[in-house]
């Protein structure tokens, strides 16, 4: 069986974070550690194979995906977690870095093609949208029954503990932003928690459902990288699934690539770092645009699967998304009628910019940040596309 393993993976606590040089270092290292290993001899000479990684740097550490062929989930674990270790060990710039989170999953076409076999009612559905949902599902057994009304409130309450608790992560970003005023902002006749049908409450709850979907969203963008690289192909041309990419403009789906999905994958984590590390200031990009789209559309399904999305969680997130979009010009991109004159004069006449996917990872301004990465590597995208990697 093909497992994917999630390792992320953290600096040491109180060094400064990595620069662009000690990144692209610990990018180098990394790559070159999992490069030298084809396989991991585990007990009783059972072996597991090291199909692919990716790895991704950020200041703060790096976030890492390791495809094996093992015979169980837990010799998977064990086998990537003695070779990350070997490759932090043995490296003077990475020995103080330590592990935060291991996750272990099947594969998706290895999930598909068992459940394909049984022919059951558990095929995965052909609706994006549905996977979606499906895979943020608390997992049930084979042939279980519906939840009781009971078991559904148990979970949607434990999940309201968990998103409250996760707040906190979105360090960019105050209650205002959901809507929330406190007493400095205007006048709530003594009810401090709520403003407009917003509670502090709801805009905890939604700021949560954000930092869970960023998990899921990167998560779900390295998956269909390893689809898109591992059969050299693009999304409009597979016949395979995609966790998220079908959600980006239909029309370009022939150009969305491996090599597109790297620059679109480095965007994510860029400006999810900045949300959670309390950097943000503006959307540098059309592609933040997207990815803010995105992670919208994950917020607002975790929260729906979980009896979670009201009127009051729905308000907080709209308010956020109103401040934190300046416009929605990219809402074009997926208008059918606006196909081919997303890059014509037409659109200035309209006081809309042209948003062509070359155009994608363009800074809207000298001020904006678009990571190095997606920015500089637009150039050279159009060769590795031919070349098919």
């Amino acid at each position: 069986m093909t497992y994917v393993v999630t390792v992320d993976t953290r600096i040491p606590e109180g060094a400064p974070e990595m620069d662009p040089l000690q990144r692209a270092g610990a990018v180098s290292l990394l790559e070159q550690g999992f490069a030298s290993v084809d396989a991991i001899e585990g007990p009783d000479g059972l072996e597991v194979d090291l199909l692919d990684s990716i790895v991704a740097v950020y200041p703060g550490g790096a976030l890492l995906k390791v495809f094996v062929d093992a015979p169980s989930l837990e010799l998977a674990e064990d086998a990537v977690g003695s070779v990350v270790g070997e490759l932090l060990d043995r490296s003077e710039l990475l020995s103080e870095w330590t592990v935060d989170r291991y996750e272990v999953e099947l594969h998706p076409e290895s999930m598909k093609e068992n459940l394909d076999a049984a022919g059951g009612p558990n095929v995965p559905p052909d609706d994006p949208a549905t996977r979606r949902a499906r895979h943020t599902q608390p997992a049930q057994g084979p042939g279980s029954e519906p939840r009781a009304e009971t078991d559904q409130a148990a979970e949607s309450a434990a999940m309201c503990v968990t998103l409250s608790s996760m707040a906190g992560e979105l360090r960019a970003f105050g209650p205002d932003m959901f809507g929330v005023i406190g007493d400095e902002d205007g006048e709530n006749n003594g009810e401090d928690d709520f403003a407009f049908g917003v509670s502090a409450e709801d805009a905890g709850l939604a700021a949560g459902a954000l930092v869970h979907g960023t998990h899921l969203l990167v998560d779900e963008l390295f998956q269909d990288l390893q689809t898109l690289t591992q059969h050299r192909t693009t999304v409009a041309e597979s016949e395979r699934p995609f966790w998220l990419l079908e959600g980006l403009p239909g029309r370009y789906a022939l150009q969305y690539s491996a090599s597109f999905t790297r620059r679109f994958l480095v965007t994510a984590i860029t400006l999810t770092t900045r949300f959670t590390h309390g950097s943000f200031q503006q959307l540098s990009c059309v592609a933040e645009e997207l990815v803010l789209r995105l992670l919208l559309e994950q917020a607002k399904s975790t929260l729906d699967l979980y009896g979670l999305l009201d009127s009051g969680t729905s308000s907080a997130l709209d308010s956020f998304a109103d401040q934190v979009y300046e416009d929605m010009d990219h809402e074009w991109l997926y208008d059918d009628a606006a196909d081919g004159i997303d890059e014509e004069p037409a659109l200035a006449s309209l006081g809309i910019a042209p948003m062509g996917i070359k155009s994608w990872f363009t800074p809207f301004n000298e001020g904006r940040y678009v990571h190095p990465y997606a920015f500089d590597a637009q150039e050279g995208a159009g060769k590795e596309d031919e070349a098919g990697t």
